[in-house]
């Protein structure tokens, strides 16, 4: 699959005066950039079946369930954006569109803002926020990177577009020096690459209706069937699983048997710490602080105490017998699935 070296992109729509709702179904004719990193499996937050059931409006896929953190990035786009032009110079703007590529009309784009460069030409600029501690997502090995999932919409938007640079702003903090900024350039290898993922997925996935395999992280995964299945249900029938399936089956025994093992050694471990940090408590008495020195070096050793706030299972039992209304309102319940193996005995000859 060859990319065009000549082209524009095509206006498949005017945003400005779209409700959501209407947005959204514009975003299911085709893959925009916040979805090439999950067809590439390579998204935090949703599966590759997350996004099929989402262009198919089955059901709807969130991007991790914090409505509060994307309304905040929603809310903070603007002031983010004036971050980046008044520390780069360059001139920002808009263009309240959602552009199709013009030979995979599947390809859409609808970009935060355009850079207008030095030299005349056009860049693309994409807002992000996080949070303080997870600005080291933005670094590896001391190296100035731009994390994976969000290198994957800025090259989708590239393709789209036919521009050349994407230009990153992330606010991690509440001041204008709390900012991280960084740049991509156009890889056409890269782009080759996720255009025919792309049209895989939406070909043959979306099109043809065949939800693509589950290849996540285990996490993701249980997340995904959660939301398109609910919970499960105790009163279901058993359903017979076939032998390549029991190979995964076997396999998770396998490894809880080894798991098993090396929990052992680290619970020895564990005790053995434990014990000798008792003794070191019975070292230092009631100081929090001590210090050592030697012709290595100097040492300074804390043994401090921390408080925080437990609710012990009994008070919570209290609670739901003595004050129903305030347990109903303010006890919650965290959903998972335990999986239990048992063999059944073999029948006497």
């Amino acid at each position: 699959m060859t990319q065009a070296a000549d082209y524009q992109p095509s206006v498949l729509v005017e945003t400005a005066d779209l409700s959501r709702d209407e947005w959204l179904a514009y975003r299911r004719k085709g893959i925009g950039g916040s979805d090439a990193s999950a067809v590439l499996g390579i998204s935090p937050f949703r599966t590759a079946r997350d996004l099929y059931f989402d262009k198919l409006n089955i059901v709807t896929a969130d991007d991790g369930g914090n409505w509060v953190a994307m309304e905040m990035g929603n809310l903070l786009e603007d002031l983010v954006a004036r971050i980046f032009a008044k520390k780069t110079g360059l001139r920002i703007f808009q263009r309240k569109v959602m552009y199709q590529h013009p030979r995979y009309p599947w390809m859409l784009a609808d970009l935060d803002y355009l850079v207008e460069q030095p030299d005349g030409t056009l860049a693309i600029l994409e807002i992000k926020t996080t949070n303080y501690n997870a600005r080291d997502k933005w670094e590896y090995n001391g190296e100035e990177i731009v994390p994976v999932y969000y290198e994957a919409q800025g090259r989708h938007y590239m393709a789209v577009v036919n521009l050349n640079r994407v230009y990153f702003c992330c606010l991690y903090g509440n001041s204008e020096d709390e900012v991280i900024i960084r740049c991509i350039d156009r890889d056409m290898a890269y782009e080759q690459e996720l255009i025919a993922l792309e049209d895989y997925f939406w070909h043959d996935n979306v099109l043809a209706k065949n939800p693509p395999p589950y290849t996540e992280d285990g996490d993701l995964i249980l997340e995904s069937l959660r939301r398109s299945l609910g919970p499960s249900d105790k009163d279901a029938p058993p359903v017979p699983i076939t032998p390549p399936q029991f190979a995964r089956v076997a396999r998770y025994q396998e490894l809880q048997e080894e798991k098993s093992q090396l929990s052992a050694e680290v619970r020895r471990l564990e005790a053995e710490m434990q014990r000798i940090k008792a003794m070191i408590a019975v070292d230092m008495g009631k100081s929090c602080t001590a210090t050592y020195e030697d012709a290595g070096g100097s040492y300074t050793i804390s043994l401090n105490s921390s408080r925080r706030p437990i609710v012990s299972r009994d008070r919570i039992d209290r609670m739901k017998v003595l004050h129903p209304d305030l347990y109903a309102e303010y006890v919650t319940f965290s959903v998972s699935r335990k999986l239990v193996i048992k063999k059944a005995a073999t029948p006497a000859a």
